[in-house]
């Protein structure tokens, strides 16, 4: 009916009528329980090319009047569940882009005006039996409706948070919130709001606008909740998906794979596993959609601890970050914490609620890490043995004990500091770094039951003719002893589903001498 007030259902056709569509219509059911409750409004953010969008589309087809969706949604998920139709297209919606209002303002100072003027226009058309005045902004527009109808109203806000992201202007700034205020926080308008629904890249910023959103419950990367899977493709979902087009979805985990919702809840990047389908083959894709030096300018920073935790995130490890100080600003950065957090909710890193730990969550994210690290001159001597791991793993494959032992030392001295050289986790992220290019060919599996103990690392091709690699690690004792170790416990084990050659590899660092030795057996 309307191209923002009850608009009609053509984004979300257009969605099904992609090349691969993935049903995400169970988010649906989440919303029709708390429609009409005290948590009827949600904020929603997640990082860009996620499906944002996409379920905004969905849901504005699901309860909006201006169509007529109910044979769409009975062939979908939500319509096999009981009482699907509750809400379906029982409400007036207003559905609004703010990113696309922002972009193709005629004056991006006169934006609000320019929403409310458009909007105003679409309540004259649409209620022609009441009366609106010339000056009457969004709130004021379905208050009125409400008060002499009793129809209630459904607010969806695609990337509310983009003028913050703009960083723009004061004066805007605070028509903004001006906006918000009149939508959210007006006691006489509550009543009218049967559900508020609002996505940004970044949560709720703490410091300017929290008070005028203080009624939204949030669910971001760090704590998704009963959301957790509605938005991005889960493990299974991405499974099938692989079983349908016949790809390797092993390939597709390690590239695409790696945010941890919640205990049952793994998340895939949506656009690039769908890209790889349909390229078929494996690439940076989602990063490819916006710019390292958005990574590069965090990272960069001279916070205290920042450069060793990067290095180990890029070795493969996690490291502690809390996540409560960050206000959700671009302009008030004050500890790594503060780095790290917004770079979860960005995408660059993923969280671990149990461990209150951040990582690099997949190959396709670490690659931009590199990237943004490869020019800087602070990062000089881990590019060097980044640039050098190639060599590492030939070295290793073909035997070469003693050039192993010599990138180790090299390797070693990178991700530790004088207080952490002796560390037994610092050896294993050494060694995590130092193979940095087995990436490319191998899943590398830390501390892998197998046998009658635990392998140090594992390295499992999945490339066919290279071998597999079982690595121990020593301290203070010798090489051949870890080669003594993997044969006595058996840690061949865990590789009788591989067909290929195995190579033993034992290393051992002297505390004393700060020094690595190394020993390889084919078998």
């Amino acid at each position: 009916m309307g191209l923002y007030l009850n608009p009609n259902a053509e984004a979300l056709k257009q969605s099904l009528r992609n090349e691969i569509y993935v049903d995400k219509s169970l988010i649906l059911a989440e919303l029709n329980k708390i429609a009409e409750t005290d948590h009827d409004f949600v904020c929603m953010s997640r990082p860009r090319r996620f499906g944002k969008s996409m379920a905004g589309n969905m849901i504005s087809a699901y309860y909006s009047k201006g169509c007529d969706t109910r044979e769409i949604f009975a062939k979908m998920k939500f319509g096999q569940t009981p009482n699907y139709d509750k809400y379906l297209n029982k409400f007036n919606v207003i559905k609004l882009d703010l990113n696309g209002l922002y972009q193709t303002a005629v004056s991006k100072d006169l934006l609000i005006a320019e929403i409310d003027e458009t909007l105003r226009e679409e309540f004259v058309k649409q209620f022609p039996a009441i009366t609106f005045k010339e000056t009457d902004n969004i709130a004021k527009c379905i208050t009125r409706v409400y008060e002499i109808t009793n129809e209630k109203f459904v607010i969806i806000i695609d990337e509310y948070d983009v003028l913050v992201r703009e960083q723009v202007p004061d004066s805007l700034f605070q028509s903004y919130l001006s906006f918000l205020n009149g939508l959210f926080k007006n006691a006489t308008l509550r009543p009218a709001i049967a559900l508020a629904y609002i996505t940004g890249i970044i949560p709720i910023v703490r410091d300017k606008i929290q008070s005028k959103l203080n009624e939204f419950d949030e669910y971001t990367m760090t704590d998704a909740d009963r959301f957790a899977a509605h938005i991005g493709f889960t493990r299974e979902e991405t499974e099938q998906l692989c079983n349908q087009y016949g790809c390797d979805f092993k390939e597709f985990e390690r590239w695409y794979n790696g945010y941890k919702l919640s205990d049952k809840v793994s998340l895939f990047n949506p656009k690039s596993v769908v890209s790889a389908i349909i390229r078929k083959r494996m690439d940076s894709y989602w990063s490819a959609t916006g710019s390292f030096e958005a990574l590069q300018e965090y990272i960069l920073m001279d916070f205290e601890g920042i450069r060793q935790d990067v290095v180990s995130m890029i070795a493969g490890n996690s490291v502690e970050v809390d996540i409560y100080g960050y206000l959700n600003t671009l302009d008030c950065f004050k500890s790594k914490d503060h780095v790290f957090t917004y770079l979860i909710h960005l995408g660059y890193l993923s969280y671990e609620w149990d461990t209150k730990t951040c990582k690099i969550p997949n190959e396709e994210v670490r690659q931009q890490w590199i990237q943004s690290v490869k020019l800087s001159p602070d990062y000089k001597q881990l590019m060097t043995i980044v640039n050098a791991s190639k060599k590492l793993l030939d070295a290793t494959v073909n035997g070469d004990e003693d050039a192993v032992a010599k990138a180790l030392d090299a390797a070693h001295t990178e991700v530790t500091n004088p207080l952490t050289y002796n560390d037994e986790h610092c050896f294993q992220s050494a060694i995590c770094l130092a193979y940095f290019y087995a990436n490319t060919r191998y899943t590398l599996v830390k501390e892998l039951p197998t046998g009658k103990g635990y392998a140090d690392l594992v390295l499992i091709p999945y490339l066919p003719n290279i071998p597999a690699l079982v690595i121990e690690l020593k301290h203070n004792k010798s090489a051949e002893s870890a080669i003594e170790q993997i044969k006595a416990k058996n840690y061949c084990q865990a590789l009788t589903q591989y067909k290929g050659d195995v190579l033993f590899v034992g290393i051992n660092y002297d505390e004393k001498t700060k020094k690595h030795t190394c020993k390889i057996e084919k078998v």
